[in-house]
């Protein structure tokens, strides 16, 4: 459970906002920095400083991961029919942009207070790691932040778009001014921080070390991180300290060995444990998009048309990915990867708090941006040993004589002449059936510049198309209309 927080922020502050399933600001003396005082409470605090919310709502139903199921299917519920339309939303409810923002800075307030407190305080060395964390999140939230509300960053580019307020001082006056910065401003604040961090967590000691930023969750967030920044060599170098020697080999899902032989239950249960050396990082999230009457069974969702054209279609590797998917009802599919818990408030009514144990980071996404990488630099023959480990654990049956991916396989695959491109569009493949659910395809969406189509079908059956384009400003989700009381402007319609 997360400790609590002391510091409103944004429209959290200016509507009072309450945040995590397991924590409420407190009602007395907001400034109680005086009474962190000793490493073993920085590193509670620290527990609070990753975002209290989630990102999956959002991500997947602005992506090309979901389609209509049409008008008689599902229901017609906020926020997902104004997500696939790619509208704004002024409500701050579940699966919400804004309850995204709250949670994020929420988490960011913990940082900074934190390292405040190691500033004021003589702690000695035991504290830095906790330093090294508290600088990760505040890094890592940041780059969430920018990533879903500003321009995506173009490697060699100007990046002179508004970024996202880079907040490195804990809030001590209401209704503090904050400037949005660029979109530069935002990318060289997180490497400093991302820089200053990752050392400081070598050799750091967790009760749960998945719940924390450990030297290797650290570094493959910093391998995304130089993923977006088009730093290639840095994204290599990073993924390879995720794992001693930079080998991943019994370090990814078992989905075609483990998790075949799991009933749902099982697999449910353990996909999110904080034991299994492909989770990286793992948070607590309050949540509600893993139930059926949330996303599971909304009209605008993971319907039959992407269940069976992508997830269980056939890769470049001549076979599909294994997958657990699950269907609620008719043209109602989930990957069924995230597990409800529940925290009682109330146990006699019955009331409380749905939250999921939420994989931040993945040892295999990392393995697929070392691929791509190895790409970009043309090492092709890495990026297919990365490219066949992966497909080694994700297809039934492997075999290495049958199902290797190979140059000339990709290329014939997606009709590509050229061989980089075509390794390109199998990375972006695997990612996609891999991950769907868990909203990393919207990354890739805003890396590489992808259009996203969603179909739309009448009271009629007539169905029609619409396209959210490279350089559409919706692709910025809208920033809460309450910040525009902190002077930060909203984002371009």
């Amino acid at each position: 459970m997360k400790i609590n927080t002391i510091i409103y922020f944004f429209s959290a502050l200016i509507a009072g906002a309450t945040f995590s399933s397991c924590e409420k600001y407190l009602d007395q003396n907001p400034d109680m920095r005086t009474e962190i005082n000793s490493v073993d409470k920085v590193a509670q605090l620290v527990t609070s400083a990753y975002p209290s919310y989630n990102y999956l709502a959002m991500a997947e139903t602005y992506s090309d991961n979901v389609n209509d199921k049409g008008p008689t299917v599902g229901h017609n519920n906020d926020p997902f029919v104004s997500l696939y339309s790619w509208n704004d939303l002024k409500d701050d409810g579940n699966n919400t942009p804004t309850q995204y923002w709250n949670g994020v800075y929420s988490g960011i307030a913990a940082a900074n207070q934190a390292l405040e407190a190691i500033e004021m305080q003589d702690l000695g060395t035991d504290v830095l790691p906790y330093k090294g964390e508290a600088l990760l999140a505040r890094a890592y939230g940041h780059f969430m932040l920018v990533t879903f509300f500003a321009k995506a960053y173009v490697p060699g580019g100007a990046n002179d778009s508004p970024g996202i307020p880079y907040v490195t001082s804990p809030e001590t006056v209401a209704l503090a001014k904050y400037d949005r910065g660029t979109v530069a401003s935002v990318y060289e604040q997180i490497e400093r921080d991302l820089v200053e961090g990752l050392p400081l967590l070598r050799g750091g000691e967790w009760k749960v070390p998945k719940y924390h930023f450990t030297h290797s969750a650290a570094s493959a967030f910093a391998a995304r991180f130089y993923l977006f920044k088009g730093e290639f060599d840095k994204v290599i170098q990073h993924a390879n300290n995720v794992f001693e020697g930079g080998d991943f080999t019994g370090n990814l899902r078992p989905a075609n060995t483990t998790f075949r032989n799991y009933t749902l239950a099982e697999f449910n249960q353990e996909l999110t444990m904080a034991n299994k050396n492909y989770n990286l990082l793992l948070s607590e999230t309050y949540s509600v998009y893993q139930r059926s009457n949330s996303s599971g069974t909304a009209r605008y969702g993971f319907g039959t048309e992407k269940y069976s054209g992508i997830y269980n279609a056939t890769t470049v590797a001549g076979a599909p990915f294994y997958n657990k998917g699950v269907r609620w009802s008719d043209n109602n599919y989930t990957v069924y990867i995230f597990k409800e818990y529940f925290h009682y408030s109330n146990v006699q009514a019955q009331i409380g708090f749905p939250y999921i144990m939420q994989p931040l980071f993945l040892a295999d996404e990392a393995l697929m941006n070392r691929a791509e990488a190895a790409i970009e630099t043309g090492d092709f023959a890495a990026a297919l040993r990365d490219l066949n480990l992966f497909a080694s654990v994700r297809i039934t049956n492997y075999n290495a004589q049958t199902h290797a991916v190979t140059l000339e396989k990709a290329r014939t695959f997606f009709n590509e002449a050229n061989d980089k491109e075509a390794l390109i569009k199998t990375v972006l493949q695997f990612k996609q059936i891999g991950f769907m659910g868990e909203g990393l395809r919207w990354f890739d969406i805003l890396r590489k510049r992808i259009p996203v189509i969603h179909n739309h079908i009448d009271a009629a059956g007539v169905e029609t198309f619409q396209t959210l384009s490279a350089d559409d400003n919706r692709r910025m989700f809208q920033i809460p209309q309450e910040a525009t009381i902190a002077g930060i402007e909203l984002n371009p319609r």
